[in-house]
Formats: C-alpha cells, sequence, structure tokens
C-alpha cells in the first residue's frame, strides 16, 4: 500500500517536473524526488485543501503545500466564481496580508491573477492587519477580498482567507461554491496571469486614516483618557502587522506613554522572538509582561501577527501580571461598551450584543443586565457576521466576540479587531481608574461579585491520521448515544445538540428547534450552571471540549478562594469524563 502510495506520489511530482511550473519549484521538487521521499509524499499525497475557511498549510513545493501554484488555484477558482456571481459587472476585490515569510510574494500574485481577470484590485502597499482588509471591502464597495495569513499558526505555516461583498469571511452557500469553482482548476493554465497591471491601485497610509478615523469613533471616555493619558501602556506586536495601527490607533484615541517591546517590533515572519506568535499563551507574552514589570505598566497588550486576536495582560494587587483568558478580555470589553452607552443614555431597547455558544454565559448575564439582547452562534467570526448582516436594517450591533481572543466593537469591520480592541481595553482601564479608583483588573472581580464568578476551562484531545479522525467522529457517535446524565453530581438538565439543531429539555422531554446552520458540535447544561461544549476542530486532528462552571462570589476578599474551587472543579469535571 505504502509502496501504491510512493508512486502516486512520484509519478505527481513527475507532473510538475514536466509542467509549466518555474525553474526553483522544479529543482526542490526533483531534490525531494532523489533525496526524501518523506517529505515528497507529504507535499504531493493529495491536494491543500481549500476548506470553507480558504487555505492553510506548511510552506513549500508540492499540491499540498502553500506555495504560489496552490495560491493561483485558490484564486482562480474564486475569480470564476465571482465573475458567475456578477456578472456584467466591474468587480473589485481588496488583498492584505500580515508579516509571515512569503506573505508579501502570495498577496503580489493574487493581485496579478485577479488582476488578469479585469477585476479592479485594491493591494496594500505592506503588511496590514486583517481587519484592515475587511474595512476596506466595505469602505471601496468590494466584491470580495483575501487576506493572506496564517493566524497565530507556528512560523512554517501560511494561509488564505477568502471575504465576500459585506467583508465577513465566505459563509454558505458560497463558501461551498467557492470550493467546487477551486477544484476545477486542475492546470497551472487556467490561471490568467501577467495581463492589466494598470488595474491595480496600491493603498497607502491616506487608507489607514480612514480606518484608524472609524476606530477611534468608538471612543466613550475620553474625558478620562485626558486624565489619564501618561497611564503606562506596553505594547507587543509579536513580530505582526499591528507595529504601526495600534500604537497609532491609542495616539488618536489620546494615549501618551506606550511602549513597544523593541525585539518583538521588528516585522520578521520567523517570529525568533517566540516558539510560537499566539498572545493566549504565557510564554509569548514573557518578553512583554518582563518589560511592564521594570516599567511598572498598567496594561500589557499584544496582538497576533495579522492583528485580529488581542492578549491582555493586568497587574493585581499584589503587583503580579495576569494573562487573562479570551472570555475574561470580552467581558470586560463587553462590560465597558455597555455600561458607557447606558451612562450616555444610548440604549433604547433597539441594540445587541453576540457571543458564540463556547464562549463564557457571563456575557449574556451581563447583556441581560443591560436588558440588551445577546445572541448565541456557532464558532468563528463569520458567524458573529453573519448575524451583523441579518440585523443591519432593523437593530444596532454593540460587540460581540469569542473565546479564543477575538472581539469586534462596531460594525464597520466584519472580523475580529485588535486594532480596536486594543484602544478600548486601554480606555476602558483609564475611565476605571478615573470614574472608580480601580485598576482593570479590580474591575473585573468587582464585575464577578456583581454577576457571578464564571470561570472556564478547554481541553484539546489529539488524535492524528486516519484513525484518529474516526476516533473522534466515534466519540461524537458514542456521545450522542450516552450523553451523561449528571456531571460532578448534578443533572444534566438541557441538552443542545448543533448537529440536529435540536434542543432536548432533560426533565420533560420536549424537544425545540435550534435556529442555526449544522455543526458538530454537543453541548450539557446542568442544574448548578456547569456548561460543557463538545466539538472537533475544523482545521486540525483534535476534539476540543469547552468547560464553563460558576459560583457566587460573595465580595473580593473571597477571590483567591472561589477561583481555586472552580478550578478545582474544571479538573473534576475533566477526570470524570476521562480527559486527563
Amino acid at each position: 500500500m505504502a509502496n501504491e502510495l510512493e508512486q502516486q506520489v512520484l509519478a505527481k511530482a513527475q507532473s510538475w517536473l514536466d509542467g509549466n511550473y518555474d525553474a526553483e519549484t522544479k529543482k526542490q521538487v526533483k531534490w525531494l524526488m532523489d533525496n526524501d521521499m518523506k517529505e515528497l509524499v507529504e507535499s504531493f499525497y493529495k491536494d491543500l485543501e481549500f476548506g470553507t475557511g480558504g487555505l492553510r498549510g506548511i510552506m513549500g513545493v508540492g499540491s499540498n503545500r502553500m506555495n504560489v501554484y496552490t495560491v493561483g488555484a485558490a484564486t482562480q477558482g474564486l475569480a470564476n466564481y465571482l465573475k458567475k456571481n456578477f456578472a456584467g459587472e466591474k468587480i473589485r476585490v481588496a488583498i492584505g496580508h500580515d508579516s509571515r515569510n512569503n506573505s508579501r510574494l502570495f498577496a503580489e500574485r493574487v493581485a496579478d491573477i485577479f488582476a488578469s481577470n479585469d477585476f479592479q484590485v485594491f493591494l496594500f502597499d505592506s503588511l496590514r492587519p486583517t481587519p484592515e482588509l475587511s474595512f476596506a471591502i466595505r469602505e471601496l464597495k468590494c466584491h470580495s477580498g483575501v487576506v493572506v495569513t496564517a493566524s497565530h499558526n507556528p512560523k512554517e505555516y501560511n494561509g488564505y482567507k477568502a471575504y465576500w461583498t459585506d467583508g465577513s469571511q465566505v459563509t454558505a452557500p458560497h463558501d461551498k461554491n467557492i470550493i467546487a469553482e477551486v477544484e476545477k482548476i486542475t492546470a497551472v493554465e487556467q490561471v490568467l496571469m501577467g495581463k492589466n497591471p494598470e488595474n491595480i491601485t496600491v493603498l497607502g497610509e491616506e487608507f489607514d486614516e480612514i480606518y484608524l478615523n472609524k476606530v477611534h469613533e468608538l471612543s466613550l471616555s475620553p474625558e478620562s483618557v485626558k486624565k489619564h493619558h501618561d497611564m503606562k501602556i506596553v505594547y507587543t506586536p509579536l513580530h505582526g502587522s499591528g507595529v504601526r495601527l495600534v500604537p497609532a490607533s491609542l495616539k488618536k484615541f489620546g494615549f501618551t506613554n506606550v511602549q513597544l517591546v523593541p525585539e518583538q517590533a521588528v516585522v520578521d515572519g520567523n517570529f525568533p522572538t517566540v516558539e510560537s506568535p499566539n498572545p493566549e499563551e504565557r510564554k509569548t507574552m514573557a518578553m512583554a509582561i518582563d518589560m511592564a514589570a521594570r516599567e511598572g505598566a498598567d496594561l500589557v497588550l499584544a496582538t497576533d501577527p495579522d492583528s485580529d486576536r488581542i492578549g491582555v495582560a493586568l497587574r493585581n494587587r499584589e503587583g503580579e501580571y495576569v494573562l487573562l483568558n479570551g472570555n475574561q478580555t470580552l467581558v470586560l470589553l463587553m462590560s465597558y461598551q455597555l455600561t458607557r452607552w447606558a451612562e450616555l443614555g444610548r440604549l433604547d431597547g433597539n441594540q445587541y450584543v453576540v457571543k458564540t455558544i463556547v464562549t463564557s454565559q457571563m456575557a449574556n448575564a451581563v447583556a441581560d443586565h443591560f436588558q440588551v439582547k445577546c445572541y448565541d452562534c456557532l464558532t468563528g467570526f463569520k458567524y458573529i457576521a453573519r448575524i451583523i448582516r441579518d440585523h443591519e436594517a432593523t437593530t444596532k450591533y454593540i460587540g460581540g466576540g469569542e473565546e479564543s481572543f477575538g472581539y469586534l466593537a462596531g460594525d464597520y469591520v466584519r472580523d475580529k479587531d485588535a486594532v480596536s480592541a486594543c484602544s478600548l481595553a486601554a480606555e476602558a482601564a483609564a475611565w476605571a481608574k478615573d470614574t472608580m479608583g480601580l485598576t482593570l483588573y479590580e474591575w473585573l472581580q468587582e464585575l464577578y461579585v456583581k454577576y457571578g464568578f464564571y470561570r472556564e476551562g478547554l481541553v484539546s484531545v489529539v488524535r492524528k491520521g486516519k484513525e484518529g479522525a474516526e476516533l473522534i467522529q466515534q466519540m461524537m457517535v458514542d456521545f450522542r448515544q450516552n450523553p451523561p446524565k449528571s456531571i460532578l453530581g448534578s443533572p444534566v438538565v438541557k441538552i443542545n445538540d448543533y448537529k440536529t439543531l435540536e434542543t432536548l429539555d432533560v426533565r420533560t422531554g420536549v424537544k425545540s428547534p435550534i435556529e442555526e446552520e449544522s455543526s458538530n458540535v454537543l453541548q450539557w447544561f446542568t442544574e448548578d450552571g456547569t456548561k460543557v461544549s463538545v466539538r472537533p476542530s475544523g482545521t486540525e486532528p483534535k476534539i476540543k471540549f469547552y468547560f464553563g462552571v460558576k459560583a457566587p462570589l460573595a465580595s473580593v476578599a473571597d477571590y483567591d478562594r472561589v477561583l481555586a474551587e472552580l478550578d478545582a472543579k474544571i479538573e473534576a469535571i475533566k477526570a470524570e469524563l476521562k480527559l486527563v
């Protein structure tokens, strides 16, 4: 069997040697054929899939790698779909990219192909945050857009995300339809290149100003910022695209004491100072936190390479820096926005917020307090964007996000936006200090006293290869057939099944429909307020378990004790479900 696969791979690799590929690519393919069969198989055993989120893969030669040819096929397929959808129109597209190796090369190839298909192309002159690309699609009335990024993946990876007319990543039915068009591109000769360079317009700093002005419209507490403009803020772009616009946005909001981590302000796709450029991880944030400790900074901010995810670290009463999880950041930003909207008299019952189904239920509690509707949607920002799209004619979106460190305030962007999130986090810190004499961390503790102490956990169970994928699917089958009757002694009272789109009231046996598109996600809710969500990853060989527990917090003095109890409870649930 292995030999048969190797023969297929060798035949496919030979077709690259014989085909219309550049000399350097052929040289690398030949070297792999002669020297590294294992890597050759990995590079050619399948085609890199254009999934519902676009492309993501390791860079290199071959049909299963990110390179100008796989990017080219994806772009021509997308172009063909756009021509079918917008027949007779002059199609307009915007293109952005992050700091990864080859990102500029890929972005220029995408621009060339779109221009050769006679599209009007807007290409940023250098790296930019992903949210600015989303903004550009809307601002320039484009039909589509592409950003070249692999988000916070390791340095070997790159990726390609496709966007639709509203500035959001593509959703059904366009996602599947684009995939079908991409799969029709089977030869280099089908990809149009080298024509109509005059169709490309380069976007520079003037466009950044338009975007930054929009971000600044989110400001809710300019007087508080004025009083605390010199609050110490340490920011790291983690070698990525936030390097210019996050400091520029903070400056526009009025902050005058923003210090960048110098080693990480160097744009570098090798991400030399971190193992992984992911602000969710403490070790990735270590350099910024160490600098903050030396400087006595009030706030530590970070963005991932394409500047859509935000990392936040806050100083506690002992002077230690606590790295917030994505749920805590979301709750703080949403609480700040809703509090200020209420104080400014902007809430009239016609507003709403959004969170994903695996995000903290505390967001629902905060929204309920302000009598603002909170929509729950599937995991992924494109679903938040879809809710905004569905309601933009009738009601006003304030903010929303997901547990994976993404937040969006305002609807002029339709993807998570760490540029605006950083600015709002800083403004919230100034406001809390000004109006309550509290640090942002102290205010978060007060919110737990007010709404209940919600605590979250996550376990990813990795099962690699074909066997692993089958095992993960079987786990979901077993959970559906035999759901837990109780979790740590508390009865399961409700089950949400997003595959069948049904909610089961366990006590009455009554089923009711879930208004959402089908997705392989299960949720169990217990009598004591515990929530467990289970979902296989759409991009990696893993199944994720999300835990949410809660308890009352009588006072901030009890914080450490209740925190320890909740963390112990999450560990006990993991043990009961045999995940540890």
